[in-house]
């Protein structure tokens, strides 16, 4: 049986191997997603910067009753977060207001202070309310806003399911660095096309947009009259420092 034919056969077809893999290294995708999230974001926080309005918010997730925070930004940049249940442990009242004439903390009458209002001036229209005496809630409408269109902040932004009845697009925000003081908290932010803020989900709790936003103000009153003395501290029986602003 002549044997050399299919030798050679054999032969050819152990020499196919597999196909060569491509050269050339795939292209990695480019996060488009992730940068069109990031630009939108940035764009609505710009939007909410220059929103002047008055509005209403409730307040949960805080380990207490449901409250009802009022946000006034006024047409002079001056703004005021009125926070029941801000101080003491709950149990007093406050508003802190910015003004041309510096940062106030206002206590309001209320089961832990029954006195009229009055205001502490805690310093420079522009400085940080001190972390004792901060109820946190005033952040997303004030500096984290200057956060959310600064590119250069370490965050990582990405579009996220809008709760029911929520209006607006939201979008979850993480930090990318690792630091024990973040620029703000990682959560959840919505907005309307115009930057109205309608829903906050973070570590401060969840503040939802109450109802149609209502007109804004020439300027911000604050509470009551600038009197000397201590601002009112976060915990109940807190004393807190006085101020180096304090008049």
């Amino acid at each position: 049986m002549p044997v050399l034919p299919v030798l050679v056969l054999l032969a050819g077809c152990a020499s196919d191997g597999p196909d060569a893999p491509p050269t050339g290294s795939p292209s990695v995708p480019t996060p488009v997603a992730v940068d069109s999230a990031r630009d939108e974001l940035a764009a609505l926080a710009a939007a909410a910067r220059d929103r002047h309005l008055t509005a209403r918010y409730t307040l949960t997730g805080t380990g207490g009753p449901t409250r009802e925070i009022t946000v006034t930004s006024a047409n002079d940049g001056s703004w005021r977060v009125d926070v029941p249940g801000g101080a003491l442990g709950g149990t007093a009242d406050v508003a802190l207001a910015a003004t041309r004439d510096g940062l106030f903390q206002c206590g309001l009458p209320s089961a832990g202070r029954p006195e009229p209002a009055s205001c502490v001036r805690l310093g420079d229209r522009d400085d940080a309310v001190p972390h004792r005496l901060d109820p946190r809630v005033q952040h997303p409408f004030t500096d984290w806003l200057e956060v959310l269109t600064d590119r250069r902040t370490a965050l990582s932004v990405s579009t996220a399911t809008t709760p029911p009845g929520v209006p607006g697009t939201c979008y979850v925000v993480e930090s990318t660095a690792a630091s024990l003081h973040p620029p703000l908290d990682v959560g959840v932010y919505c907005y309307q096309p115009d930057g109205t803020p309608t829903f906050v989900r973070a570590a401060l709790g969840t503040l939802t947009l109450a109802g149609p936003p209502g007109p804004a103000p020439d300027t911000v009153p604050l509470a009551g009259p600038v009197v000397p003395g201590e601002p009112l501290g976060r915990e109940a029986g807190a004393s807190a420092e006085p101020s180096p602003g304090t008049s």
